[in-house]
């Protein structure tokens, strides 16, 4: 029996939804070479993560074996695969592979953090496939809601392994390929050892929607709107984005790109040629002087984000344009769970201008690009691998995937971020834990979940903060009274004086009534003047603040 292995370790994307990044190795345990599937980034909450610009995987593990590192593959270009590229290629050095479309997003984003644009390749579809030490790779077409999306074929010496990445079962995609079963029957033809499987939509009864079968129903909204209309979607939904466009179009309207995100994704698929007859775009300026009935705008901001296109006309005036009683807006999305808020109060926002919104309640403007049951079953049934991995889901996704491969006689685990798992034998077995997590993007800085940074500024945002400042002579006395300054408290407590006088108060009484002892030592005064603050808030206005002590000593 060999000592060789074929390994899979997801570091982001199993067990949550986002900030997808997966190992594959083969060699001798602890010696294996290995490879990087997608390597992407997921977004932060006010509530969880206020003040952090991103979430980014943990890659410690992968950054202390980076010599064994042999390359990095990007299934496509949504940002929970690609968006970390460009804040990791210093610490990882390994050069990036992907298709024309997810190239030219991920060399942006290598030349917004100063990388070499040249580190990232360009690769065709199967069959051609990318040697990586000992592994072969392929990418092999599959229906997504972006274009160029591509399964990662992965061939060891202990056989076939296929990561699907995102994907949908769709015949008539609009932009990019259809799924061609015969093609991924004929790649499997031959024998997968383990299929590593999309999560998302386990729990979707029916089967999924063809990308086609949205056109109808847009264009009969746009046709029959009679002031202007906003339309939002993923930006990186390149097909739904030319249906609302040429929706517009057909019904006489000029159509205009807000948002940064929206202009790029439209530019990289016309540069790539996925878009080669996307209706002509007049510039924001130019719409100024468009009668509005005859404007369709396309604009970010499907998920409520509050800089977005979206957000910005729904709180006044966006690159001149403005929305008004009689307009349409149309989500054609799905609102991610957790974006509700967002979402709502950007709705709110536009009914009290009298501009009619419209969202997919009903099913009739999106379609997900992910795969439901019956679809992933298809896939179980034209790959047969002798083992499922499920990934790209909570963990109840994964266990509900791993139950409906199993009634279909394949062996499969649950294997979320930090599990590795050895693919070698006749059945995936759990090799070793490696701890894992989140790192966070604060600013320009990258700091640990666990760092206390973000849970420090939760709980000053929580509980106010006081600053309280002390100064002591050369005797080691207090000289005058004890002062504070307070910020994100009320002004006014139960007593119904100031609370800062409050606070002073019962500082000074305690600097002056306080032994020698206690005065010369700094962190016994420290702590002293820290608890006797939080507890004369606590009474004054029901709140323990965190407390900064500054202590000055006159030499």
């Amino acid at each position: 029996m060999s000592s060789a292995r074929l390994i899979y370790l997801p570091l982001g994307g199993a067990g949550e939804i986002g900030m997808n990044a997966y190992v594959y190795g083969y060699g001798a345990p602890d010696a294996e070479r290995l490879i990087l599937v997608d390597l992407g980034v997921t977004f932060p909450d006010m509530d969880g993560t206020p003040g952090v610009d991103l979430i980014l995987p943990d890659i410690t593990w992968l950054r202390e074996r980076a010599d064994r590192l042999e390359a990095v593959f990007i299934t496509h270009a949504h940002e929970d695969h690609v968006g970390a590229v460009g804040h990791f290629y210093a610490e990882l050095g390994a050069p990036i592979y992907a298709r024309a479309f997810t190239a030219n997003i991920a060399r942006r984003k290598m030349a917004e953090h100063g990388h070499p644009e040249d580190a990232v390749r360009t690769v065709a579809p199967w069959p051609e496939r990318i040697e990586a030490g000992p592994m072969k790779i392929g990418f092999l077409p599959i229906s997504h809601s972006i274009p160029e999306s591509s399964a990662m074929v992965i061939d060891s010496p202990e056989g076939r392994v296929i990561h699907t990445g995102d994907f949908k079962l769709d015949a008539t995609p609009v932009v990019g390929e259809a799924f061609d079963a015969e093609l991924w029957a004929e790649v499997a033809r031959d024998g997968v050892r383990a299929l590593v499987c999309d999560s998302t939509n386990v729990f979707s009864s029916h089967p999924g929607r063809s990308e086609s079968e949205v056109g109808p129903a847009i264009e009969a909204l746009v046709s029959g709107a009679e002031g202007m209309v906003v339309a939002t979607t993923f930006a990186s939904n390149v097909a739904r984005v030319r249906t609302l466009a040429e929706a517009g179009a057909r019904a006489g309207r000029s159509i205009v790109l807000l948002g940064r995100a929206m202009r790029r994704m439209i530019e990289a698929a016309v540069q790539t040629g996925v878009l080669t007859d996307f209706p002509p775009v007049v510039s924001p300026e130019d719409a100024r002087a468009i009668p509005r009935e005859n404007l369709m705008l396309l604009v970010t901001g499907s998920q409520g984000e509050r800089r977005a296109a979206s957000a910005q006309l729904a709180r006044g005036k966006y690159q001149g344009l403005e929305m008004k009683e009689g307009d349409l807006f149309l989500f054609s999305s799905k609102t991610i769970p957790g974006n509700e808020r967002g979402v709502i109060r950007i709705i709110n926002a536009f009914s009290e201008k009298g501009v009619d919104v419209v969202d997919d309640s009903d099913g009739l403007y999106h379609v997900s690009g992910h795969a439901n049951r019956p679809d992933l079953e298809r896939m179980h049934d034209i790959v047969r691998p002798q083992m499922l991995i499920p990934m790209h889901g909570e963990h109840r996704h994964l266990r509900a995937h791993v139950k409906l491969a199993e009634s279909k006689g394949i062996q499969g685990v649950v294997a979320v971020n930090g599990m590795m798992i050895d693919l070698s034998g006749n059945a995936p077995t759990v090799a070793e834990y490696i701890e894992t997590g989140r790192t966070y993007l604060d600013g320009s800085v990258k700091i640990g979940a666990l760092d206390g940074v973000v849970r420090d500024r939760i709980r000053m945002a929580l509980n106010g903060h006081v600053i309280v400042t002390a100064i002591l002579d050369e005797e080691d006395e207090p000289l005058g009274d004890a002062w504070c300054e307070v910020m994100g408290l009320p002004e006014t407590g139960h007593s119904g004086a100031a609370l800062v006088e409050v606070l002073e108060e019962d500082l000074t009484q305690f600097l002056n009534r306080a032994n020698g002892k206690t005065l010369r030592d700094d962190a016994k005064l420290e702590e002293a003047l820290r608890r006797i603050a939080r507890q004369s808030a606590q009474t004054e206005i029901g709140k323990k603040p965190e407390v900064t002590v500054v202590i000055s000593r006159m030499r």
